[in-house]
């Protein structure tokens, strides 16, 4: 019983800090990444479908992405889309491929995206801690229906301590390299 709870908050905490790691791929660095364009939908005969579901996309070079639809009709659909979405870049279309062109950060707005990552670090610390709260009180009714000891009890209470202390180091880290991977020119 007592393995399944630290199992399962390991697990949890796994989760959190794999969720982290997905949204810090949408936070623009100074490189191209296709992981950009992941979020946009694209109103495709009247439904909004994913834009990798409609077109190709690919990297031109470290600061372009190249969008190709697959049908001739989508050009103007996926441009509103990303004119639309929050990326803050202006497509250009030549023909029948979209590319987008990305423009080195400035120092003011690398700082403001780092802000942004420690922010989402710490949401994740949070999500961390509350997975933690919530093995210990599983710890606690097994104590009070009397299925453990208090022995058991300490001794578990240290070990998803441990193991809370050890994914809160993991979420620094993460954090602190793509803070990193910004403030670098």
């Amino acid at each position: 019983m007592l393995n399944e709870i630290k199992a399962d908050a390991q697990t949890r905490m796994g989760k959190s800090i794999d969720a982290l790691k997905h949204d810090l791929t949408r936070i623009r660095t100074g490189r191209a990444s296709t992981t950009l364009v992941d979020g946009i939908k694209v109103s495709y005969y009247g439904s909004e479908t994913a834009l990798s579901q409609v077109a190709s996309v690919a990297l031109g070079d470290s600061r372009s992405i190249v969008i190709t639809p697959w049908e001739k009709n989508l050009v103007g659909p996926i441009e509103k889309a990303i004119l639309a979405s929050d990326l803050g870049i202006t497509p250009t279309t030549a023909g029948t491929v979209i590319r987008l062109n990305l423009p080195p950060l400035t120092e003011e707005r690398r700082r403001e995206l780092a802000k942004q990552v420690g922010h989402e670090g710490e949401n994740t610390k949070i999500a961390v801690r509350n997975i933690r709260r919530d093995a210990l009180q599983q710890v606690k009714d097994l104590l009070k229906e009397k299925e453990i000891t208090e022995d058991d009890e300490r001794r578990v209470d240290d070990e998803i301590q441990k193991l809370t202390d050890r994914f809160v180091k993991e979420v620094d880290a993460v954090v602190k390299a793509k803070e990193d991977e910004l403030l670098a020119l």
